[in-house]
């Protein structure tokens, strides 16, 4: 299967046993010019990679995206971080410095359905691939911009996943009561900050549908952790007081935290109060429900301590495996905290299929994670090397041009 191809078999065979009719992925014909790197823009490419749209990757020659480098740990392939964002995409070494190589990216922008970039705010005014220099040749160009603040008062600053994480207030509530402010065990920011650009590219494809038109998008980093803060957010909004950090401890209910066990942690949720009878009836300790210090939510957030003690004393005298069966048997949410080599194999076994196989000795890859009833999985492709499609690309884009036109329905400019 080439780079381009967006067909995958259907989920389950026909009625009679037979192979299923292949067919197109939701995003088939649409083609995304990605002129972004490191996590959030190419994560969000993948993302549309993955529902079948052709993602051609703008990379600068001899270098390409800076994650290329960032390792270890690299396969013989490349860095096991490049691999996590760049799946089945073609990529193009062009710089964007040289008049031939700005014309051919021209050319691409200009043909595709969606462009998306996060370079510095100013970067592509200059070079002449502005959303304001596209859109009169191509009227229905959705157009993405990723910056970490802004184009206006942050367009000077630099922005990355940890900075955000720390200045937007990640860190402040992340870490045990008492100590460092911490970020999270995975560039967070970046993953939610692809996840909103996809939410936007979608609305804006689907939009097009009716209108004809594209449109401009803008996604900052700063604005995608705010928006994900959530009830942390609204509870200072609403209140003026600064969260802090609790710890694997939720500040609204109780019990919501790890509790110990007699050889490691275990995970408890209970979000009402059904729930907390039957974990105290699994435990052996059905008194607790009536004590006036754990009657409600609030009270149990309130003597807190006082219930993890009680709650510890029992759980203290068997494995978290043990505790684990126990409690999910009695309708309580509750997990053994594991490894993320742990939680690909609890999927596996839960047959959620987890991952996929690249092939050619690529390593195996974490899914895209919806599985759609009429369009299966789609088939991937293994990250690019450099600049292995610039011929291609170029050749395609020097003939069969089409005058562009404003699409209003999705069609196939492959």
């Amino acid at each position: 299967m080439t780079q381009s191809e967006t067909v995958t078999e259907a989920a389950d065979p026909t009625v009679d046993g037979s192979p299923a009719p292949t067919v197109e992925l939701p995003l088939a014909g649409i083609v995304v010019a990605d002129f972004s790197r490191v996590l959030a823009g190419p994560l969000a490419t993948m993302t549309l990679a993955d529902l079948g749209a052709r993602v051609i990757k703008v990379e600068r020659p001899g270098a390409g995206d800076d994650t290329r480098s960032w390792g270890p740990p690299f396969t013989e392939h490349a860095s096991t971080y490049f691999a996590s964002a760049n799946r089945s995409k073609e990529s193009v070494a062009l710089d964007l410095r040289d008049p031939d190589d700005l014309a051919t990216a021209r050319r691409l922008a200009e043909r595709a359905d969606v462009v998306i970039e996060n370079f510095k705010p100013g970067t592509m005014t200059r070079l002449g691939l502005s959303y304001e220099d596209l859109a009169p040749a191509s009227p229905g160009l959705v157009y993405c911009s990723i910056s970490g603040f802004g184009s206006a008062e942050g367009a000077g600053l630099l922005g990355y996943d940890f900075i955000v994480q720390a200045v937007g207030g990640l860190m402040s509530i992340t870490g045990h009561p008492g100590g460092e402010p911490t970020k999270a065990g995975v560039a967070l920011v970046d993953v939610l900050t692809g996840k909103d650009a996809v939410i936007g590219i979608l609305a804006a494809l689907t939009a097009r549908t009716r209108t004809g038109r594209g449109d401009r998008l803008e996604v900052t980093l700063l604005t995608s952790l705010l928006g994900a803060l959530a009830n942390q957010a609204q509870a200072q909004l609403a209140t003026g007081i600064e969260p802090v950090p609790t710890g694997n401890r939720h500040p609204s209910i109780a019990p919501y935290e790890t509790l110990r066990c007699a050889d490691g942690l275990l995970a408890v949720a209970c979000g009402n109060d059904e729930q907390f009878r039957r974990l105290t009836s699994a435990l052996g300790l059905s008194a607790l429900p009536d004590d006036p210090r754990f009657v409600t939510n609030p009270a149990r957030v309130t003597n807190r301590l006082e219930l993890v003690d009680r709650l510890e004393s029992v759980l203290i005298t068997a494995p978290a495996a043990y505790w684990a069966d126990v409690l999910n048997n009695a309708q309580v949410p509750a997990g053994q905290v594991k490894t993320i080599g742990g939680g690909i194999a609890l999927a596996e076994s839960l047959g959620l299929a987890p991952t996929v196989d690249l092939g050619g000795g690529h390593a195996r890859q974490v899914r895209h994670p919806i599985k759609w009833a009429a369009y299966g999985i789609a088939t991937p492709t293994p990250p690019p090397e450099l600049g292995t499609h610039t011929d291609d690309v170029r050749a395609w884009l020097g003939a069969d041009r089409p005058t562009p036109t404003a699409p209003t329905t999705t069609t196939d400019q492959r």
